[in-house]
């Protein structure tokens, strides 16, 4: 298990935000190890970022359906083991609601705003996540229709955070 944070918190919308990045597996390839230090580095000035690995579940090239679900459930216990009481949860689903980086940052505003000042994403392993903590999350946000490996999405997540940030705080950012 690998803990990775920012020590400062920013604070948008007059409250402090604090997101944690839940993650089964670990990085294993150096550009993308060497993407999210870059990453976090880049939010240290906006908000206290947190990335917690666990362990994904190994298995078979060919896997059943009831195998593919039992790692599923296996990488979702030690996921929820994770999970703070009262964040608000948001489980990167491909089935999930798509949003420009706009409306990501607007969301992220929004719940600064409202009091939900403690924000956990959820990635689940080359498998996905189960049905049980995509059910029991906040909300589902997509990322494309299209399939990223997991390692990947957690680089594009933060990029997308750092984007978020820069949008709220009406910085330049790349369009």
């Amino acid at each position: 298990m690998v803990f990775m944070e920012n020590k400062t918190t920013s604070v948008i919308g007059g409250l402090n935000l604090h997101i944690s990045i839940l993650a089964v597996g670990r990085l294993k390839e150096r550009y993308l190890a060497e993407a999210q230090q870059e990453y976090m580095k880049r939010l240290k000035s906006y908000a206290k970022v947190v990335i917690t690995e666990v362990v994904d579940e190994g298995y078979a090239e060919r896997i059943s359906p009831a195998r593919e679900e039992e790692v599923k459930e296996k990488e979702t216990q030690r996921l929820q083991k994770h999970i703070k009481q009262g964040t608000y949860t948001i489980a990167l689903d491909r089935e999930g609601r798509q949003l420009s980086s706009e409306e990501l940052a607007s969301m992220l505003d929004s719940l600064a705003l409202q009091g939900k000042s403690d924000v956990t994403f959820l990635i689940g392993g080359s498998l996905g996540l189960s049905r049980e903590i995509i059910a029991r999350a906040d909300y589902r946000l997509s990322f494309s229709q299209l399939t990223f490996p997991h390692q990947l999405m957690r680089v594009i997540l933060l990029e997308q955070i750092y984007r978020a940030f820069k949008i709220i705080k009406g910085e330049p950012y790349h369009k």
